[in-house]
Parts: structure tokens; C-alpha cells; sequence
């Protein structure tokens, strides 16, 4: 569903902090009255993006709510290459093999969050047109319009200049050519007349708007988002088990919902702003709320649960809600598979026997010390004795046996101490 007008869209998307930089804000404002095609890149290093790619994505996703056609480009071709931007070392470059399975696995971010309603996504791959160039081809109709002395001036270029033991191969110092092509191409062939992205691709949207304007003479438009960053400092989209991902089989809807949950209070007015689709009136409303006792964490709750649908749809979103309140209440022996491995995914675990659950079972008291819950019988005898261990989200006593019929799925038992301390037990 398309909110506001197209001429409100920079409004909101300047009340979201979602602009950094645009070339000649006037003319664009002017030029987004009526219907356009805009574009963002997206590097395909991964078979995968990161919570990083997200940025770019919402953008697309508010110009094609306003009424303009998202294009989605896939690079290809540009992977084949590396960007140097925001990189202290050369890349490793990855075969022809990898980068396509990576951009066929990509796709399917795009295709389940934008709606095909309206003005559709386009997904177009940069590979399909810059693997058909010839060298001697780009040195003529593009080279000669980029100046050395410009592209050396490009921050990710100039510190890897004064940087000696790295330096900067010929291959990534190109990479800004051919991103810039991308946008004559893309212009060219599919009307984009804007490009849009973070603001570490500065350098290479204006060298695209100026390679487009020099060889079409066609004015175009581009405009960035800033680094979102954490207010302690804290580096963004990482966790302890590393970086958050946009695909369920890298990251899962639990640990994506529990990413947002965890929200600081400093931080989740900026994150509903960027990271969810709500309107100005209903943040305010959520915030508003919010300040009237921060302890219940509304504006958290409502960050995860708008994030995690969108991403991951209603499906995804039931599952991540079932295992944060089965793992808050211990009430776990009615999860389904998908999410016992979702929820417990980072938990600590061990592999047994399930000979050695031979009626009558194995004595949870010598099961303890084989998991991280106990370090000795004398230990697991104490916690029992007080109450503190769960099996299976049931309290058990000293002389507590588990048994193969008490297993969840018939290969899982969960053991808790107290109200914090979980340990998955696996039976082969």
C-alpha cells in the first residue's frame, strides 16, 4: 500500500534520517513528481546480505510504497571485481561458479520482501552486460571520461594509496568505472534515473551521474543514507556469534527478532525510524508509550515484531514471538522442531548415546556433569536438590531419570538451571 504522495517522499525519508547526500535536492524533488525508476546495487561477496544491505533495501522499498518502480541490480559482474570502498585490504576474489550461485540465492531477499503489487521490483544482473564488454571497448567510451587525478581523490582509493604494505590493485582501482556504467546502462536500457545507496558509495554514484550525463546527456540523480551506528560506539549489525543476516539459513527469525529486542533505549527511536515501514503518527504513538515505562520495552517489542514480519513474514515472526516467550517462561515441550533449533541455536550442546537411555533411563544426576550445567555429581545432586534443574521445561528432583520417551521430537532434551542457564542434549 502506497502512503503519502510522491512529492512527500523525501519529507519522510528526511524525517527518518534516511538522506545523507543527494545531487541537486531541488531538481530531484522536482524530478520525483511523477513516476521513476530507481536503482541500488548490491554485492554479492555472500550468499547472503547483512543487516549492512538493509539500509539500501528500505530505501527501494519507500520509493516503490510512493509510487516509483524499485530496481534491484545484482552485481555479477562488479563481484567478479570488488569494491574497495570501506575495505583496508584487497579482496578475495571469488570464480564465476560462486558469484552466480551467490546472486540466484540473493534474489530471493527481493522477491519475498517487496510486493509484486504496484510497481514491481525489477532484478536485473550487472553480469549480463559487462561480461559481453571488450577491454579496448571501455578504454574508448568510458575511460576518457574519468580523470586519474579524480578517482586517486576517492577516500577507499586515496587511503589505500598512502597505505604502502597494501596498496590498491589496478582491478578494484577500476571497480568505480564499472559501477559507473552500470548507471549509463541501466539508464539507457531500463530508464533509471536515479540511484540510490549508502554513503560509502558517494564517489561511485556521482562518477556514474557524470559518465551518464557525458555520454546521454541525460540529467540524473543520486542520493545516500548515512552509517547507521549504535550510540555507544558500538559497531552495528554484529552479535558475539557474528554478523546478522538476511536469510533464514544464515541468521534465524529467532535470532533476528532477538537482534531487535535487544535494542538499546538510545537506539530504538532511530532503528523504528529506518528499520520499519510505520508511519511518523504511529512512531510518535510508540514512543509515546514507550517513555510511559521503558521497563516493558514497547518501543523493543514493536521494533522486533515490525522487523521480523517484514523480513521474514508472519510465519517467521509466530515462531521468533513462540521461542523468546517459551524460553522467558520454560514452558518449551509443545515447540515445533523448526523452532527448538531456532531458539536454541546458540545454546550450549552435547551428543549421546541413546543406548544409555535403556529403560529406566539415565540418572539426570550423572547427565549433569556430562553438559555445562554441573561440573561434578556433587554440584548436580545440590542443584537438584534445591529445585534449580528443568528438564524438558519440567522441574525435576535427585532422583530424576530421563528416558528415550521423554526426548522432544524423539532426539532432543532441553535442561535448564534456574532461569538462564539452558543446555540441549542430542541423542543418536
Amino acid at each position: 500500500m502506497v502512503r503519502g504522495t510522491m512529492s512527500e517522499l523525501l519529507n519522510d525519508l528526511r524525517w527518518r534520517g534516511l538522506i545523507h547526500q543527494t545531487t541537486d535536492l531541488a531538481a530531484l524533488e522536482k524530478h520525483l513528481e511523477t513516476p521513476r525508476s530507481v536503482y541500488a546495487g548490491f554485492d554479492p561477496t555472500a550468499d547472503s546480505l547483512t543487516i549492512g544491505n538493509l539500509v539500501p533495501l528500505m530505501l527501494l522499498v519507500h520509493f516503490q510504497r510512493a509510487g516509483h518502480r524499485p530496481v534491484a541490480l545484482m552485481g555479477g559482474g562488479t563481484g567478479l571485481i570488488g569494491d574497495p570502498s570501506g575495505k583496508t585490504a584487497e579482496r578475495q576474489l571469488l570464480d564465476e561458479t560462486a558469484i552466480a550461485g551467490n546472486v540466484r540465492r540473493i534474489r530471493r531477499i527481493f522477491e519475498s520482501v517487496m510486493p509484486s503489487d504496484g510497481q514491481a521490483v525489477e532484478l536485473v544482473d550487472n553480469g549480463d552486460w559487462l561480461r559481453s564488454l571488450s577491454y579496448v571497448e571501455v578504454l574508448r567510451d568510458t575511460g576518457k571520461h574519468f580523470s586519474v587525478n579524480m578517482m586517486i581523490q576517492k577516500d577507499s582509493v586515496r587511503e589505500r594509496l598512502n597505505n604502502r604494505e597494501q596498496g590498491i590493485s589496478y582491478t578494484e582501482f577500476s571497480y568505480m568505472i564499472l559501477q559507473a556504467y552500470d548507471f549509463h546502462h541501466l539508464c539507457s536500457h531500463h530508464d533509471v534515473t536515479v540511484q540510490v545507496g549508502g554513503s560509502d558509495q558517494w564517489g561511485n554514484i556521482v562518477a556514474g551521474i557524470d559518465l551518464v550525463r557525458r555520454r546521454q546527456q541525460v540529467d540524473v540523480f543520486g542520493l545516500t543514507a548515512p552509517l547507521i551506528t549504535k550510540a555507544d560506539g558500538g559497531k552495528f549489525g554484529k552479535t558475539e556469534s557474528g554478523a546478522i543476516w538476511l536469510t533464514a539459513e544464515r541468521t534465524s527469525p529467532y535470532a533476528y527478532y532477538q537482534f531487535w529486542l535487544n535494542a538499546a533505549d538510545a537506539d530504538v527511536e532511530k532503528f523504528l525510524k529506518v528499520y520499519t515501514l510505520s508511519s511518523r503518527s504511529e512512531i510518535e504513538a510508540i514512543l509515546a508509550e514507550h517513555a510511559e515505562d521503558p521497563s516493558k520495552r514497547v518501543a523493543q517489542r514493536t521494533l522486533a515484531q515490525h522487523a521480523t514480519r517484514f523480513l521474514h513474514g508472519a510465519e517467521g515472526l509466530e515462531r521468533a514471538e513462540a521461542a523468546t516467550a517459551a524460553l522467558f517462561s520454560g514452558d518449551v515441550a509443545t515447540l515445533d522442531e523448526q523452532t527448538i533449533r531456532d531458539a536454541f541455536g546458540e545454546a550450549p550442546s552435547s551428543t549421546h548415546e541413546k543406548s544409555d537411555l535403556a529403560p529406566p533411563g539415565i540418572a539426570v544426576v550423572d547427565l549433569l556433569p556430562l553438559t555445562t550445567l554441573a561440573k561434578s555429581k556433587r554440584e548436580a545432586r545440590e542443584f537438584l536438590g534445591n529445585g534449580a534443574i528443568t528438564v524438558n521445561g519440567t522441574k525435576v528432583g535427585p532422583d530424576a531419570h530421563l528416558s528415550a520417551d521423554q526426548l522432544l521430537h524423539g532426539n532432543v532434551a532441553l535442561l535448564r538451571r534456574g532461569r538462564k542457564a539452558w543446555h540441549v542434549t542430542r541423542w543418536q
